[in-house]
């Protein structure tokens, strides 16, 4: 049989199965459930989508490629925000260096295409089966709303990276990736930009529709519901430059969900019951992941020798224009090298150790020295605050901008005042903060890629030998498209390869 795009997987799993879909026509894992066992019930389709939720931890074929938390970190160590120190043992260096995603051979670029497709078969899986699930209606309809919403976040992703930046102007007759609606077999032909965006936002409109009604409730935050899915169509909404729709719906997304405290803050961004999240995922304590986990590369605590050698540091320009008075300004050290000027926060005895470099990161901590276990977020109300923010300023409603703007920043600085900012150097305000808070969450490339901005690592702490030199790169030149996988293009004679 002629290999599907990229092996989606038609397994829908009480544990994801790793095993290739060919294997499971033959025999059914111990770990999974057959297909139809699986939807005899809403109770046992529950589960198939736990599976779903629990891929966005699992570790795929090496130990940098913790699943989201993974392909979050590649974001980000592309961007400008995020600095490595020193190549340390080498994990996401050749990404930082703008190498990787341009080859077509790279395991890590088969990884992020696979990983979303795997997201998108196993939605397919539930979404063309959950009807005839026995069960409450109620409940067929949580879990295919959440199955929608699962396979519009997935095409969103794929499309961010593997194709041109969608542009609010123009036609968007570029090539996307290929739309997977059902559990197919064979790779299709690459849509347009247009055409994904145009089934993105039809997958988050019939996710919404579902989900309403149950009033935000929901199992875990590790699942999706009413607040998830307006936070992703706000998002969409920012790409679009539909901006008041953006507005609407960020402002609606952050309901029920209040800003963190400044002793949260410092918590370590590792507790999905932090009344700020709006989701994220869940790792149980005894379900360690070792090295392959978000933790492992970004905290400041986790003794692996990629952290030990390596610490993760913001871009020291950054830094600096955050003020004094701002409660995040600890969560990075300036002077982190001088054992004499240093934070306290360095707890010498435990990472006695470990490098100490300047402008390393505290924001991130991991359950322990030797766990790496950390709940991993993906969505907060900072950011829909700072969209919602964002979209009023970029549409002329500077008042209304600088209000949600001081919302929330004022949690963050008692002493910030209300910006007398308008039009573009609004935007710029609203952009730094952006900046400063989701600074390692994974949002810095698809920024710079839907504004259309270059990138620039000039004038900062970047070290020229870890990104062998690479400071800058124009806006809009084909290196912001991945490459497609050398695998999929072998696998799928419909498929057209990326400049």
């Amino acid at each position: 049989m002629k290999k599907h795009i990229n092996k989606i997987f038609i397994v829908v799993a009480l544990f994801v199965s790793t095993s290739c879909a060919d294997d499971y026509l033959d025999t059914t894992p111990t770990d999974a459930v057959g297909v139809e066992e699986t939807f005899e019930s809403t109770q046992n389709a529950m589960a198939a989508l736990n599976g779903i939720h629990r891929m966005l931890l699992l570790r795929f074929d090496s130990q940098g490629q913790p699943a989201e938390s993974g392909v979050m970190i590649m974001r980000d160590v592309m961007s400008d925000d995020v600095v490595f120190t020193t190549t340390g043992n080498g994990w996401f260096v050749s990404m930082s260096r703008w190498l990787t995603h341009s080859n077509e051979n790279a395991g890590d670029v088969r990884f992020v295409w696979r990983y979303y497709y795997k997201v998108i078969g196993n939605a397919n899986m539930i979404i063309a089966n959950i009807d005839e699930a026995e069960g409450a209606q109620q409940e067929r309809d949580e879990i295919k709303g959440q199955a929608l919403a699962y396979r519009a976040w997935a095409h969103l992703n794929l499309v961010q990276l593997f194709a041109e930046r969608y542009d609010a102007s123009g036609a968007n007759s570029q090539l996307g990736v290929p739309i997977v609606l059902e559990p197919i077999t064979e790779g299709g032909a690459r849509n347009t930009v247009a055409e994904v965006y145009a089934q993105v936002n039809t997958d988050l409109a019939a996710a919404a529709n579902l989900l309403e009604p149950l009033g935000g409730s929901r199992n875990a935050k590790s699942h999706l519901n009413i607040n998830v899915v307006k936070g992703i169509q706000a998002r969409v909404a920012m790409i679009e430059e539909d901006y008041s729709t953006a507005a609407r719906l960020a402002g609606e997304a952050r309901e029920g969900f209040d800003l963190m405290s400044e002793s949260e803050l410092y918590e370590g961004f590792n507790n999905i019951d932090n009344s700020e999240w709006i989701w994220g995922s869940f790792q149980q304590d005894d379900q360690q992941t070792f090295f392959a986990s978000y933790f492992a590369y970004m905290s400041l605590n986790f003794s692996s020798t990629n952290i030990r050698s390596n610490p993760k540091a913001i871009n020291s320009s950054l830094y600096d224009m955050i003020p004094d008075s701002d409660y995040r300004k600890g969560l990075w050290d300036p002077n982190a090298s001088d054992p004499d000027m240093r934070d306290p926060f360095i707890d010498e005895a435990t990472l006695s150790s470990f490098s100490k470099r300047d402008y390393m990161n505290r924001k991130f901590l991991a359950q322990g020295n030797a766990s790496s276990v950390g709940d991993v977020p993906y969505m907060r109300a900072a950011e829909m605050y700072l969209n919602e923010a964002e979209a009023l300023a970029r549409s002329g409603n500077d008042a209304q901008a600088a209000q949600v703007l001081y919302d929330f920043v004022s949690e963050r600085d008692p002493d910030y005042a209300m910006s007398s900012n308008t039009g573009s150097d609004l935007v710029d305000e609203i952009m730094i903060q952006r900046r400063i808070e989701l600074w390692g969450e994974g949002f810095r490339f698809y920024d710079l890629k839907r504004l259309n901005l270059p990138l620039d690592r000039t004038g900062a702490n970047f070290v020229e030998s870890v990104i062998n030199g690479k400071y800058t790169e124009a806006a809009g030149t084909d290196n912001w498209q991945w490459q497609i996988p050398i695998d999929e293009m072998n696998a799928n004679d419909n498929m057209v390869q990326n400049p």
